[in-house]
């Protein structure tokens, strides 16, 4: 499946001539023309006008009017083919007046039009068209009359498809529509991509190949209606399917609890529940290991290839529902670890991804590898029973050697290494690394646990001073140091993975790369409103140079960004400087229908605004359904230490969306739940027998 957003995954120099292709492969095509002024370099279709039904591999992409016009993204896909492009409906020879599309569910949609027919005794119209969409590839259509006399229609269907690639229908480059031939009762098509079938219950009275048109003529007595299905699948029955069985097909409850929410603020639950939904929709199984399941980064753009940073990032902020989904992740991730003796020894293989204006791309693999050892540490703390963690342990062992070689003694790790920037957030991934490595290497009884905790303290040092600047307004972290010593001192979300620092045993926080001053300092600024937009946290500061409310890297909100910034937040302390973010990060979801995208626009908040969407934007974003999870549960401040018995509870003192009640969380696999009064209080209804409860 088409995985990538060419303007977020590649250096700029490499975007005007790779295009999205399956599996993140370089998508094969001759130079395009050169155009008077000057050629564009292929940018994303926009996606935050279409309604995007998900249930990997499989998608349903259209407009809120429900047509599927051939343009643009619209149809529906498996395994990265576009099946079906175009999918018309024509009823008494118009197409239906659209009155409603919304989404039902994460996989389904629904639309709704009225069809004016001489049987309309005034302006009212007495038929109504419903068309219920699903990701797997079904189409139900139904019509409903409530003339107080039988209606005859003719029911037409227009159909059409290109069998093109994911990749090139976002890039512009889909070929023109393939011939339809007769298939039992629909339409086949075959091309060099493959063939596609349609079929119909029932059958239409008539098939017009030439014009990819199935029509029926209805009947419709007084309140009476009538349905027809459509059934859209990549090949002829008894071969196998491309892109593998849909998550619906492969059966089974997801790696992780059914949780709900319940308080004095209706939006926790809905923004739970939409969030449980969007993960549902993005879970992807290893085909040769079905037992084990990571997240897909998002749709449309990045639901193909393994994005291993973002996979652990959503199972590491969803470790409240359970450990399933992070053991899944980490097994499939330690089997991408490259081997050998060389200098890449050990780290996680991941794509460049762009970083701004103002530095170059980063590398994703080297935050994965930083990542690994962490959640693995974070997962055993929240229950991972010990013969799912041990086997994991010799790669995260590999990870840290991989660090320790990359960074030296002495140094800063560079990303991309070698050679590359010295990042600040890079530098809180390693020190996060050592710390919570350390804790995972002594809880298994492995070597090496002090020379890691000896080079983190050496970090701190070093970074408290090198990695802060001094100004008038009480200084700020630097963002980036060159190789060549030069500082870049921009001021963006990336400083919010100076808050993160893990959770150690006893529910305890590991010490922070800042000092308790820096730290204060950094609260106040995210708290400011330079970057907290009144939606969530920007992801550059407004007052910077080259500062794009749009710009994904460069001033948009990003929801995994904001929400380490709240849980960095209230663990350190700054309660206030949280909930404000919290507060506008839920009153965003509000205004997208409680299903947050991965970005949004920084534009400052106004009264009686509402959030800009970014047009392209993933919905559903793994780090963006996670990452409500995180916000959420950060109100109720869990802090498990399962191997040491005992589950701490720390909510929010403010209590930002009043009273609230988390069921079907997980501890040490067992259900749990948390009741959090409107003073900030918390009680433990529910835990696993053995764990000590504490406040």
């Amino acid at each position: 499946m088409a995985v990538r957003d060419p303007d977020r995954d590649a250096p700029r120099e490499r975007r005007r001539v790779q295009g999205i292709a399956p599996n993140g492969q370089q998508a094969h095509r001759p130079p395009a023309p050169r155009r008077p002024g000057g050629g564009r370099p292929p940018a994303p279709a926009p996606v935050h006008g279409v309604l995007i039904c998900v249930a990997l591999p499989a998608l349903a992409i259209s407009g809120e009017h429900g047509q599927l016009t051939g343009q643009g993204l619209d149809g529906f896909y498996r395994g990265g083919r576009r099946l079906l492009a175009r999918c018309r409906v024509r009823v008494a020879g118009a197409e239906p007046v659209p009155v409603q599309g919304r989404m039902v569910a994460a996989g389904r949609a629904r639309f709704v039009g009225t069809v004016r027919t001489p049987a309309d005794a005034g302006p009212d119209p007495a038929v109504t068209v419903e068309r219920l969409r699903d990701a797997e590839g079904t189409e139900r259509i139904t019509l409903r009359s409530a003339a107080v006399q039988e209606v005859r229609l003719a029911l037409e269907v227009s159909l059409g498809t290109d069998l093109a690639e994911l990749g090139a229908v976002a890039a512009g480059l889909a070929g023109p529509e393939l011939p339809a031939g007769v298939h039992a009762s629909g339409l086949r098509w075959s091309g060099p991509g493959g063939q596609a079938v349609v079929t119909a219950d029932p059958a239409p009275g008539d098939v017009l190949a030439s014009a990819g048109l199935l029509c029926w003529e209805i009947r419709l007595p007084p309140g009476g209606s009538h349905s027809v299905e459509l059934r859209v699948r990549p090949d002829a029955p008894g071969r196998p399917q491309p892109g593998g069985s849909s998550s619906r097909d492969r059966g089974g409850a997801p790696p992780w609890s059914d949780a709900e929410a319940e308080g004095d603020d209706p939006r926790a639950a809905a923004l739970l529940a939409a969030s449980l939904e969007d993960l549902r929709a993005l879970l992807v199984r290893d085909p040769v290991h079905p037992g084990d399941a990571h997240l897909a980064a998002g749709i449309p753009w990045r639901c193909g290839r393994l994005s291993p940073a973002e996979a652990l990032w959503a199972a590491r902020m969803a470790l409240p529902l359970g450990t399933g989904l992070a053991a899944g992740t980490l097994r499939t991730l330690a089997r991408t670890q490259l081997a050998g003796s060389g200098p890449d020894a050990g780290r996680i293989p991941g794509p460049l991804r762009h970083a701004g204006a103002h530095v170059p791309p980063g590398c994703t693999g080297v935050e994965a590898t930083l990542l690994f050892p962490a959640v693995l540490a974070e997962a055993w703390r929240w229950g991972l029973p010990p013969q799912e963690a041990a086997p994991l342990v010799p790669a995260a062992e590999r990870c840290l050697a991989w660090l320790r070689a990359a960074a030296g003694d002495g140094g800063y790790l560079a990303d991309p290494v070698p050679g590359g920037p010295y990042r600040c957030e890079v530098q809180a991934h390693a020190h996060r690394a050592a710390l919570l490595g350390a804790d995972l290497l002594t809880a298994f009884g492995r070597p090496g646990a002090e020379e890691l905790l000896d080079w983190a303290a050496g970090l701190r040092r070093r970074f408290r001073e090198d990695f802060w600047t001094d100004d008038v307004g009480g200084g700020r972290p630097v963002a980036c140091l060159t190789p060549d010593g030069r500082r870049i001192s921009h001021l963006g979300c990336a400083a919010a993975h100076l808050l993160d620092t893990g959770l150690l045993g006893e529910g305890r926080a590991a010490p922070g790369l800042l000092d308790k001053v820096q730290t204060e300092q950094l609260a106040r600024l995210f708290g400011g409103p330079a970057l907290d937009s009144g939606w969530g946290l920007r992801s550059l500061g407004s007052k910077e140079a080259g500062y794009n409310p749009f710009g994904h890297r460069n001033g948009a909100v990003r929801v995994h960004e904001t929400a380490v910034a709240v849980a960095g937040l209230a663990t350190a302390g700054y309660e206030n400087e949280a909930s404000g973010l919290l507060r506008g990060a839920v009153d965003a979801a509000e205004a997208f229908g409680h299903r947050l995208p991965e970005m949004y626009a920084g534009e400052q908040r106004a009264r009686g605004s509402v959030p800009l969407p970014h047009p392209a934007a993933c919905r559903p974003a793994a780090v963006a359904a996670a990452g409500a999870v995180q916000l959420l549960t950060v109100l109720a401040g869990v802090r498990p230490d399962v191997p040491g018995g005992s589950v701490a509870v720390r909510p929010l003192r403010s209590a930002p969306l009043g009273a609230l009640r988390f069921t079907g969380l997980r501890v040490a696999g067992q259900p749990f739940a948390v009741r959090i009064s409107r003073l900030g209080l918390g009680m433990v209804e529910e835990a696993a027998g053995g764990l000590q409860l504490g406040m």
